[in-house]
């Protein structure tokens, strides 16, 4: 089973939500949180394998949550994907580089969500690299980015011209192509880089790849 748990301050969202979700066989909603503290403290004791997590919500909200959770050892398993109303959204890309392992948009279809949670549950990219990199190049210039994680100096070649590649917009068959090495050498670079920088998922190695200088908004491989 899917072990998901739910947070949003609107009570009807989440009742929309879990009645949709615990309709499929394979997923389970394990609690509902109407705000951030709520939200951090019940993936404590819940340990879901995911969190919907609204981006705006009273008192402590769900960057700030993102974050927490993000940071916790014993949630390293657990993935975020955030909840908003605009795709373009600059708390998306905060959300992004702390941690979340995507984002959709709530007036998504159905259909779509529930691949979605499927999708990231198995460890799968929620949504293409070209969209992560869309939401990441139209904020990374405007903000405020912390220096490069140090590991960056550890990376291999190949480990920076992967990131660089991820950081782009390639997804792993584009990257093997493009390295003409084998789709299975391609997920190998891109997971040790991963492993190196501390990357919690795909998505916040973009935020890296652009945070590091790797890549540049406008750059195109």
């Amino acid at each position: 089973m899917i072990r998901v748990l739910l947070a949003d301050d609107q009570a009807l969202v989440r009742a929309g939500f879990r009645a949709l979700l615990d309709a499929e066989p394979d997923i389970e909603v394990v609690g509902e949180a109407g705000d951030g503290a709520q939200a951090v403290r019940l993936a404590g004791q819940t340990r879901p394998d995911l969190v919907l997590m609204d981006i705006r919500m009273p008192g402590t909200d769900g960057l700030e949550a993102t974050r927490r959770i993000a940071a916790d050892p014993a949630l390293q398993d657990t993935r975020i994907v955030i909840l908003t109303t605009f795709e373009l959204d600059e708390y998306v890309f905060e959300a992004l580089r702390v941690g979340a392992a995507g984002f959709l948009v709530k007036d998504t279809e159905p259909a779509d969500l529930v691949r979605g949670v499927r999708a990231v549950a198995a460890g799968d990219a929620l949504l293409s690299p070209g969209v992560t990199r869309r939401v990441i190049e139209q904020f990374a210039v405007r903000a405020a980015s912390p220096r490069p994680p140090r590991a960056l100096a550890e990376l291999t070649d190949r480990e920076r011209e992967v990131t660089a590649l991820v950081g782009a917009g390639l997804s792993n068959d584009e990257i093997a192509q493009k390295l003409v090495v084998s789709r299975a050498t391609a997920k190998t670079h891109v997971s040790r880089a991963m492993g190196q920088l501390g990357a919690r998922d795909r998505a916040q190695l973009v935020v890296f790849a652009y945070e590091a200088g790797l890549v540049r908004p406008g750059w195109l491989p």
